[in-house]
């Protein structure tokens, strides 16, 4: 039950080259951080990766993009990484666009076992495309199927180590979604604790959804994306 491994490296190891992975994370919120960079160091191609967005040029899954470690992204933001821009245009990088609640829900049906849903979002744009519709009460909605992924790579406040995890506040985002939707699932920690010092009621995400644990042990930048502040004396 001592889910705990020793490094980064070690969390990533069978990563290998053509895997699929979701990432969670919110911007740079809650992201996993050091298995990202592990992922970078280690080299591994051709991924297709399922996240929110992509990080920004120089940290988070960025990292991957600028060694063009990933072939196909699906995600509902990505304005803040020039790279990623330059990849999709120059068509380096294939690009699946979600509206932020289907992929939330896309997450949680395949991680629930179930293979798909209908939605009224996105009916009759390009998100569409190719896509069984059917209606319901005179309304069109488009089938989404269910994300499973090789792996699951997320961040959680705390831990112990049969994997049962708490997160803490906005981090929290898309976390556990990622985490049941992995074959199998890495959880970086920023804090381990004994098994059961996590009241019941509080554990967000149960331990039988992660295969290992890393202890970020400070190594956690937790870097703001866009800093905006307000001049002196306002």
């Amino acid at each position: 039950m001592d889910k705990v491994v020793a490094s980064a490296a070690e969390a990533v190891a069978d990563i290998q080259d053509g895997a699929s992975l979701v990432a969670g994370g919110f911007g740079l919120c809650g992201i996993p951080e050091l298995c990202i960079a592990a992922l970078r160091d280690k080299g591994v191609q051709h991924l297709t990766v399922y996240s929110n967005n992509c990080g920004v040029d120089d940290f988070g899954l960025g990292l991957l993009l600028q060694g063009k470690q990933i072939d196909k992204m699906v995600s509902s933001y990505v304005g803040e990484n020039k790279e990623f821009e330059r990849q999709f245009l120059s068509g380096e990088l294939e690009v699946e666009l979600c509206p932020q609640g289907t992929l939330a829900e896309r997450l949680r049906a395949g991680g629930s076992g179930l293979a798909g849903f209908y939605t009224r979002a996105g009916v009759g744009t390009e998100v569409a495309n190719g896509k069984e519709t059917r209606e319901f009460d005179g309304h069109t909605y488009v089938l989404e199927r269910g994300i499973r992924a090789d792996f699951a790579l997320v961040k959680a406040w705390k831990g112990d180590r049969h994997g049962n995890l708490l997160f803490r506040e906005t981090a929290r985002n898309f976390n556990p979604l990622c985490a049941m939707a992995g074959a199998i699932t890495v959880a970086e920690v920023e804090e381990l604790v004994e098994v059961g010092a996590i009241e019941p009621d509080q554990i967000h995400l149960p331990g039988v959804f992660v295969q290992r644990v890393l202890v970020g042990d400070g190594a956690h930048e937790k870097r703001i994306e866009r800093r905006t502040t307000r001049p002196k004396g306002e």
